[in-house]
């Protein structure tokens, strides 16, 4: 996959494109990109995704914005799986917000995409103000060339798929559901990277991944499968326990940590890029007394982690 930074001036080669932010990459992102696979097969064009970084909510309102589901990373490693040939990440800032909708089709789309036919969602907006929509988009189309299409909103059992229910179910703790949305596990990625080793002083050495983001969209304790950390088998999976959180008992006002403790592993991984995938909440993050009650109680916590991994048989594959 070709990913490609900032609006493009002129195109080089036709693309059918799809717009839109992506974030999650959850089942209703799929059926676009299946889409926009099947359109470009057909028209024999170059399959490309156009997406934003910063988020424009992030951009307008950084403290009402709602929270990511995946970096930038991780969004086009799985638009990548997906077989998305090419990406624009195009900087959403002050300049980009000014773009008038009507320049946005004639100089963005038409001049540095060369696009011959457009995938956008149901509620899609674009240009200065918000100005644009599908009728605008559908209105240019007819002079200049290209085809446009609408993807309407995709349902799991009569619910609406968005990132916003994404959110919402990881924030209560139903990973289940977060699952059926994005037809996967939810998952992090991230290096490790050197933390303060209190795990280990206390007899369950942990390792800590690095977050791209200070708000994740989930807090507590998990039984999690986590890949990359045998170097020599990419593909295998790793069980253990997760914390994902401030960790109150040893910090004050803390900034969130993710940090694994990994079942009968002793190999030195710093460094190692991680996948982890959230299988299970045991409970929310506690503040405890001391360092003796807070180990008695991740050792409870590793033991009802080895417990759900005896009694569950999750899927452990990824979608293709």
């Amino acid at each position: 996959m070709y990913v490609s930074r900032g609006a493009p001036a002129q195109a080089e080669t036709p693309v059918a494109l799809a717009i839109g932010n992506f974030d999650g990459v959850h089942l209703g992102h799929q059926a676009m990109l299946t889409r926009l696979k099947e359109a470009a097969n057909q028209l024999g064009l170059v399959s490309c995704v156009m997406t934003f970084e910063p988020h424009p909510r992030e951009f307008f309102a950084p403290d009402q914005a709602p929270t990511r589901l995946t970096s930038l990373r991780e969004k086009l490693e799985l638009l990548s799986e997906f077989g998305v040939e090419r990406v624009q990440v195009c900087r959403f800032n002050f300049d980009f917000a000014k773009i008038s909708a009507e320049d946005f089709i004639t100089r963005i789309l038409q001049r540095g995409f060369g696009v011959r036919w457009i995938l956008v969602g149901d509620d899609f907006r674009f240009g200065a103000r918000r100005a644009g929509d599908f009728a605008m988009l559908k209105a240019f189309s007819v002079q200049h060339s290209f085809e446009v299409e609408e993807m309407p909103s995709f349902t799991v059992d009569g619910l609406r798929v968005s990132s916003t229910a994404v959110r919402e179910a990881l924030a209560s703790g139903d990973l289940d559901l977060a699952r059926h949305l994005l037809g996967r596990p939810y998952s992090i990625s991230g290096r490790v990277v050197g933390g303060d080793k209190l795990g280990k002083k206390i007899g369950f050495p942990t390792a800590n991944i690095q977050l791209r983001h200070n708000r994740p969209p989930l807090s507590g304790i998990f039984a999690v499968e986590v890949h990359g950390a045998v170097e020599s088998s990419p593909q295998r999976v790793t069980r253990g326990v997760a914390s994902l959180g401030v960790r109150p008992t040893v910090h004050e006002n803390g900034k969130p940590v993710l940090e694994v403790h990994l079942f009968n592993f002793d190999q030195e991984i710093y460094g190692h890029h991680l996948r982890m995938d959230f299988l299970h909440k045991l409970r929310d993050e506690e503040k405890y007394s001391d360092l003796n009650t807070l180990t008695r109680q991740i050792e409870r916590d590793v033991e009802n982690a080895k417990n759900y991994f005896l009694t569950s048989h999750p899927v452990q594959e990824r979608y293709k």
